[in-house]
């Protein structure tokens, strides 16, 4: 049985669209729903209205808090998950027709274009570039390029050892365990493991296993959940602890910066 989100678009067939920018808003039940790995031939934008939701790519997770969009690149094999009671819109867009990365992003944008993009939803799919929605997609297109990049993405990795540690520890990001001991589970010495994961993800396990708690959180956060449960989904020992460290990244407590999005 076909997803929320796939049923979603079934109906769009982007090889009758030639338009160059055409918008889709979509609503969630009150469960999660998940398109599995699949790719377009259009570039695709996705901007979150309330909730989360997460996109994985090869070798990345990216998640699109409210305020910022996620960029998959045409032909790119991505999936995405929502959380319950999701609002979001897909934005699909011609190849060649919008000067932006050749990789996955997270761009954090402005309230024109968050308004351009709402607006584009409510258009038909086909319509005359001098029309008044060829004028707004032109207008969105050429704003989208200037938007700043965030890095709310995690990392990963295709290989095999790598790729159980992240599913366990995304599945249970309060597991604690030392690299050394997840060495003995991948069976990898301690020193072997730090050198893989500096050479596929860039970072060490410690700055790594910190930006899955990041990425984490934002979800959780943004699909509703207090400070204190996502605290302690995380395994902090106190709620100023998980605070202070997300502060440190984003720059302001979870609070502030959720209020701040409204």
């Amino acid at each position: 049985m076909a997803s929320p989100l796939e049923s979603s678009l079934r109906n769009f067939d982007e090889n009758k669209i030639r338009s160059p920018a055409v918008g889709m808003r979509v609503t969630v039940a009150d469960h999660r729903s998940e398109v599995p790995f699949h790719q377009h031939r259009q570039a695709q934008l996705i901007l979150t209205l309330k909730g989360s939701v997460t996109c994985e790519a090869p070798r990345s997770i990216w998640v699109v808090p409210p305020r910022c969009v996620v960029w998959i690149p045409g032909q790119m094999l991505h999936s995405v998950r929502a959380t319950a009671n999701a609002q979001f819109c897909y934005l699909f867009v011609q190849p060649d027709t919008a000067q932006l990365p050749n990789e996955c992003c997270t761009l954090s944008i402005s309230p024109l274009v968050r308004e351009l993009v709402l607006h584009m939803t409510n258009e038909p799919a086909q319509y005359d570039p001098d029309s008044p929605a060829g004028r707004k997609a032109a207008v969105l297109l050429e704003e989208l390029a200037d938007m700043p990049i965030e890095r709310l993405y995690l990392p990963t990795s295709g290989d095999l050892r790598m790729r159980k540690i992240v599913a366990m520890l995304s599945d249970h990001p309060a597991d604690r365990r030392t690299l050394a001991q997840w060495g003995e589970l991948v069976a990898m010495s301690e020193r072997s493991l730090a050198r893989l994961f500096q050479q596929e993800t860039g970072l060490t396990f410690g700055r790594w296993r910190q930006q899955l708690h990041l990425i984490v959180a934002m979800r959780e956060l943004a699909a509703g959940r207090s400070v204190q449960r996502v605290a302690d989904h995380l395994g902090y020992e106190s709620v100023s602890a998980f605070i202070t460290m997300f502060k440190k990244a984003f720059g302001k407590p979870p609070a502030r910066y959720f209020a701040e999005l409204e």
